[in-house]
């Protein structure tokens, strides 16, 4: 049934042309887009043939569908997938008649009955709007999640919501009913589209089956289990997604501090970064100790090739002073993984050596992490952990400044706390929730992880995941 596709992510074209358009379009199904439609306002029609013939291309190289907007003759014209009608377009009809039985048509709607009426008409999906107030299209009515909901309840095709929908607001329309969300500019205008389509296209993943999304962390391995790889595929498969792994050196480790550490050479991290990239196709990469330049070129490479999310946490000494991140590798970083990051997580030691600043108070965070942002992270969280009084994180999300605090917890179980943290932030954007609500439930996860921790080992000791995972997936299944 071809309904079966109009799900996910719906990009409809700004109004970009010629090269800029293509270059949007490409990084936005590579990130994950699966529907496109295209809008080729105030262009000739010979011009609006090329267009629609290159959106068409690249629609077909990405598997994604190619809707042309209002035109069901430039629809035939360049073999789109179907056409989008306004309530003031072609009937539905006369559209099924020129395009044939197999190519898929859409409309316009604000109320159930219109819904119900285009159904009826042989629409095999409806669009739904505006959800919210938008600022592209002045005279839209915003009919909101309640009217949503009725006309789910009405209507059995595929419901496309549009307007004014943004990266915290996905979650609430897909869970009232939507099937797609249609974007413009929280897309289009993004300076990075990839990550931007991305980073909602994730969110389709709160209805899938358990496990959901699928996370690679690159990372090295902790022998005694409490951090690294180890205390990663734990947190991810506790907190219900998939879990790979691409190893980068072998500890040998336990609660008192790493005794040694063997390389894994940059070829065969390599070679486990497109055996898995090329099958499994993770959605998310957490990325822990890297080690080596090499190897950070290779995961910042992957990223820009893939357009994936990237959590990287910038592991660089061990608690007990071993140096975990080379000095030639931390200007790669600076240089090369940043600019393709999508939340920096470093603590204020690893901020301080990121940036060369000095990091003593909550103002001197604020300034670290706009340094970094500098420097080309997208979001970054920075804990604060290492000050006096309560335990302080600030998430500079994009502009916004979140201030986090939490009850300090005494305890000397706190190995893999930063290994963890970041690990479930990775999870839980998988699973389908936006930035500022994973980092918020990654922090109440790690500070019950350290809370319920038991003596292990005759050092800093693990945190306890099992626990903290149970009580929050409780919590999460209540929403």
């Amino acid at each position: 049934m071809k309904t079966r596709h109009i799900q996910g992510l719906y990009l409809i074209t700004d109004d970009s042309h010629g090269e800029q358009l293509q270059t949007k379009l490409a990084a936005a199904l590579k990130g994950g887009t699966r529907i496109v439609q295209y809008r080729g306002k105030n262009l000739p029609a010979s011009m609006q043939r090329l267009e629609a013939r290159m959106v068409c291309t690249l629609c077909r190289q990405a598997g994604a569908l190619f809707i042309v907007n209002d035109d069901p003759h430039l629809a035939l014209d360049c073999q789109a997938d179907g056409v989008h009608l306004g309530q003031q377009d072609m009937s539905i009809a006369e559209a099924r008649t020129l395009l044939g039985p197999d190519k898929i048509i859409g409309t316009s709607n604000r109320t159930a009955e219109q819904a119900v009426a285009s159904q009826q008409a042989g629409a095999d999906y409806v669009a739904i709007g505006s959800i919210y107030p938008t600022d592209s299209k002045h005279d839209a009515v915003h009919i909101g999640l309640d009217v949503l909901r009725d006309i789910r309840r009405a209507v059995e095709v595929p419901l496309v919501a549009i307007g004014g929908i943004d990266r915290d607001r996905a979650g609430a329309v897909i869970d009232a009913g939507a099937d797609a969300i249609a974007l413009i500019s929280a897309v289009m205008a993004d300076p990075s589209p990839a990550l931007a389509a991305r980073e909602i296209a994730l969110q389709f993943n709160r209805r899938a089956p358990m496990p959901r999304g699928k996370v690679l962390t690159v990372a090295g391995s902790d022998s005694g289990g409490g951090a690294g790889i180890q205390a990663d595929l734990k947190t991810i498969t506790l907190l219900g997604s998939y879990g790979m792994s691409v190893i980068t050196a072998l500890t040998a480790q336990n609660t008192c501090g790493v005794r040694s550490i063997y390389p894994i050479p940059a070829a065969f991290v390599g070679e486990q970064l497109v055996a898995v990239l090329d099958d499994l196709a993770p959605e998310v990469v957490k990325t822990g100790m890297l080690l080596d330049a090499a190897i950070v070129f290779l995961v910042a490479r992957a990223l820009q090739e893939h357009g994936l999310l990237a959590v990287v946490d910038p592991v660089m000494v061990a608690k007990g002073g071993t140096l975990l991140l080379r000095e030639e590798a931390t200007k790669a970083c600076r240089e090369h993984l940043l600019p393709h990051t999508y939340l920096l997580t470093p603590n204020l030691p690893e901020a301080g050596q990121l940036t060369g600043l000095q990091v003593h108070s909550e103002a001197d965070m604020e300034k670290a992490a706009r340094r970094l942002q500098q420097l080309g992270a997208r979001n970054v969280l920075l804990k604060g952990g290492h000050l006096d009084g309560e335990a302080v994180d600030l998430l500079l999300d994009g502009d916004t400044l979140h201030r986090l605090p939490a009850k300090r917890i005494d305890s000397r179980n706190t190995h893999g706390t930063g290994c963890s943290s970041s690990a479930a932030i990775a999870a839980l954007l998988a699973s389908g929730h936006p930035l500022p609500q994973a980092v918020i439930l990654a922090k109440e996860f790690i500070s019950e992880a350290i809370r319920t921790a038991g003596d292990l080992g005759a050092g800093h000791g693990p945190v306890n995941h099992y626990i903290a995972a149970q009580q929050l997936m409780s919590k999460i299944k209540k929403y």
